[in-house]
């Protein structure tokens, strides 16, 4: 049998062991050195999506205790991949390899992690031909581009038995754990309710027309999984997630995500019983959005539990204090959490505790990252390497993105509906034919 890579630098870390100052005398670099220690539980990453979250990755990577190293940066924009580069030499001191083409990355047996920061479409596809591939996956929310792909994910974690985690990062901050395991012990009573919210002040978007493809842009590996189109001026940068459903999954996949996270996690529901949503696009008549930008939902799960969700894309109005977090409303009391920390109310509205997170974490600014995702990622590495808990299991986080995609459906369906609280199908023939996604021939799942 081939002896694998890390049962080979283990063995060589092994047989080095005891030339610490041998080695070092006989010419061996203290840089080549710190290499061999520890080799045989480092992880060597890919990332493939080089735009606005790249930022998160930075110190989670360089961190010396992490004990990665940096193999790929890939995108299918060249001048993103140039930038990267240039970018991260400011926080490791060697040179990761470029590539345009994902799937080199998942033929490299070198390779353990990919983290998957590519547009939504992208997201479970590339994971799940990551894992066949044999790597560990740390993939963006939203997971999945429809409902049938979360399921997928599932299967295939099962099938392979890698380690996928979204980047659900608030399921890391030290905060909002405690405040969650308070709940779950009674703090606030029975919770019974939560109100999630999102409060943004995007802008006029281009109308997306007809334009030759970018220099530098692999147009046809940006589609990758999804029915191909001619290219429309703007769509590879950001301005996706507002062109149709190819590719995004609207402000319910792009932010809510975070939040319905946090109110599923603190009621301890996984499927809703009944969906119903008022949406619709408020703003900017005539420009190139073609989704809602404002959207109220409300979710009910068994034992009268609800979730609400508000979101409001171009209007900053606070309506709760901040511009997003989540309140959850229990017999004897109140909880709002956000990433800054949370604050615990008695029932007649007097703050009890008002703990506060030591660091900082990208709000609703585009990108960013912070100290959660540090940790969300640190705890990713981890959980790969057998020591810490895993916080956000694939399955948590499949079922969290699923109430962004029947809010997304009850839309796009204009339609109130019930939900098999086994599995979270809709009980609707209608919109139940928005459950999957056509796919470009050759790239259907296959598990």
């Amino acid at each position: 049998m081939e002896t694998s890579r890390r049962e080979f630098i283990k063995k060589a870390a092994l047989s080095t062991a005891g030339l610490t100052v041998g080695g070092l005398a006989t010419g061996m670099s203290a840089k080549s050195y710190a290499k061999i220690i520890g080799a045989n539980e480092r992880l060597n990453i890919a990332i493939a999506g080089l735009g606005r979250r790249m930022g998160a990755y930075y110190e989670p990577i360089a961190k010396k205790e992490s004990n990665v190293e940096l193999l790929y940066l890939c995108d299918v924009m060249k001048k993103q991949r140039d930038s990267a580069l240039q970018k991260w030499s400011k926080h490791i001191d060697y040179k990761p390899k470029l590539e345009n083409d994902i799937r080199k990355i998942f033929a490299d047996k070198d390779v353990d992690v990919l983290i998957n920061a590519t547009p939504d479409h992208w997201h479970a596809p590339g994971t799940w031909m990551a894992v066949q591939s044999g790597k560990h996956v740390y993939v963006e929310k939203p997971c999945s581009q429809n409902p049938r792909e979360g399921e997928l994910l599932v299967e295939f974690q099962k099938k392979y038995n890698k380690v996928i985690q979204m980047g659900n990062q608030q399921r890391s901050a030290a905060e909002s754990i405690d405040i969650i395991k308070q709940i779950h012990n009674g703090v606030i009573g029975k919770p019974f309710k939560a109100v999630a919210f999102y409060a943004a002040t995007r802008g006029e978007v281009p109308i997306p027309k007809k334009a030759p493809v970018p220099d530098g842009l692999d147009w046809e590996l940006f589609q990758g999984p999804a029915p191909r189109r001619e290219y429309t001026h703007d769509t590879w940068d950001y301005n996706w997630h507002w062109y149709g459903w190819l590719y995004g999954t609207a402000e319910s996949g792009n932010n809510a995500t975070h939040e319905l996270d946090v109110a599923r996690w603190a009621l301890q529901v996984e499927y809703p019983e009944y969906v119903t949503v008022e949406a619709a696009k408020r703003y900017f008549e005539g420009d190139g959005w073609e989704m809602y930008d404002t959207m109220d939902a409300t979710f009910r799960f068994p034992g009268d539990k609800i979730i609400k969700w508000d979101g409001k894309s171009r209007n900053g109005h606070k309506t709760y204090g901040s511009d997003r977090g989540t309140i959850i409303y229990g017999t004897n009391g109140t909880v709002y959490v956000d990433r800054d920390g949370y604050t615990l109310f008695s029932r007649e509205g007097k703050v009890i505790k008002d703990s506060k997170a030591k660091g900082s974490e990208a709000g609703t600014a585009l990108g960013g990252g912070g100290d959660m995702s540090t940790r969300h990622v640190q705890n990713f590495f981890e959980a790969i390497r057998g020591k810490e808990k895993q916080n956000s299991p694939i399955d948590e986080g499949a079922k969290s993105t699923l109430l962004c995609h029947l809010a997304n459906i009850a839309y796009r369906t204009k339609k109130s509906f019930a939900v098999d609280t086994k599995n979270g199908h809709i009980q609707d023939k209608d919109a139940m034919k928005l459950w999957s996604r056509e796919y470009e021939k050759g790239w259907e799942p296959k598990i």
